[in-house]
Order: structure tokens, then C-alpha cells, then sequence
């Protein structure tokens, strides 16, 4: 599935990857939910994510704080107040820090609660799609807040584009347990 342009792919690719995600989910295995996330024995996993995310909680209340950033972002920019996407004191250049605050705060947040905080905020998102237009959503400079870029870009990355990305991990968090 490519990235989507439109309201309906965007739609269907956040429902179709958080589906994939949940039913990896469910099945992994009391070794795979117990194993210590370890990928330090792959060179090409180089990026700071790699180390950063220990177990399925993180990655899922990583998700969780992206899911937030666009709902704060969309909320506060509809009421007038013009918000970057990334808050102070972060940036495009500094949110990888921003990420491991995000980690550091949930590391009490139970497994449980993670995943009822995934489920509530996705749906939150799914319904705040659906009240925009697809034009509103894929066509440039509609909103100046959303810079050079379309706002459903953001929908897009932050929902079915990181969803794909925590399916990927959980997979070769799979890959790992099963060779050792």
C-alpha cells in the first residue's frame, strides 16, 4: 500500500496497519511480551529507537504521545493559536530527545493502560479526520499552520506510517526471540 493522498486511503491505511498491528499483538507469545527488546546485534538498526524501546509498552506509548502531538497541534491551531507540530523547546532537529522524555514518563505506565491509551487516542484521530474535507486534508496551503506541507501528511505519519513502523519492530522483535 502506498502512502495515501486521499481522506478515504488515509482512512483505510490507519484502520488496515492498527488492525495488523493489534493482531501482532495479540499474538505474541509470553517469551516475546517478557524478552527485553535487544538490537544491538544488528548493525543496520543503527537509529536511536532501536535502543531507546525496551519492551511493547514503549513502543505503544510512543505511539500514544505521537497520537497526542497531533491532536494538541490540530486543536490548538483550529482555535487560533498558531502551535508548531513539534513543542518547545523541540524542533525537527531535536525531537529524537523529545522522544526519550516521552519514554522516560511512561516507564510506570503499565502495559494495560498503554494499550487502552493507544485505542482511545487512534479512535480520537480517526474521528478528527472524518470532519475535514479531502481537500482540507491533502491539498497545500489550506492552513498556514501546516507550513509547506498538507495536514493529512501529518495524519499520515503519525497513524498508519507509525503503525507500520511498530509492526516492523515487533517483527524483528519476534525474529530475535525465535533465534535465541
Amino acid at each position: 500500500m502506498g502512502r495515501p493522498t486521499t481522506k478515504a486511503d488515509l482512512l483505510a491505511a490507519a484502520t488496515d496497519y492498527y488492525e495488523k498491528l493489534n493482531t501482532l499483538i495479540s499474538g505474541l507469545s509470553e517469551k516475546e511480551l517478557s524478552t527485553v527488546f535487544d538490537f544491538s546485534g544488528d548493525v543496520k538498526k543503527k537509529e536511536a529507537h532501536w535502543g531507546r524501546d525496551k519492551n511493547l509498552r514503549d513502543i505503544l506509548v510512543h505511539l500514544y504521545e505521537w497520537h497526542q502531538l497531533l491532536l494538541k497541534w490540530v486543536s490548538s491551531n483550529q482555535n487560533g493559536d498558531t502551535e508548531p507540530f513539534i513543542p518547545q523547546p523541540y524542533n525537527w532537529k531535536t525531537y529524537g530527545d523529545m522522544n526519550v522524555e516521552f519514554w522516560k514518563k511512561h516507564q510506570n505506565t503499565s502495559l494495560e493502560e498503554a494499550k487502552e491509551m493507544v485505542e482511545k487516542t487512534h479512535n480520537e484521530i480517526l474521528c478528527l479526520a472524518e470532519t475535514f474535507s479531502n481537500e482540507e486534508l491533502f491539498s497545500k496551503g489550506v492552513y498556514k499552520w501546516v507550513g509547506g506541507s498538507t495536514l493529512g501528511s501529518y495524519f499520515v505519519s503519525v497513524i498508519s506510517s507509525h503503525y507500520n513502523w511498530a509492526i516492523k519492530k515487533l517483527k524483528a522483535h519476534i525474529k530475535n526471540c525465535k533465534s535465541n
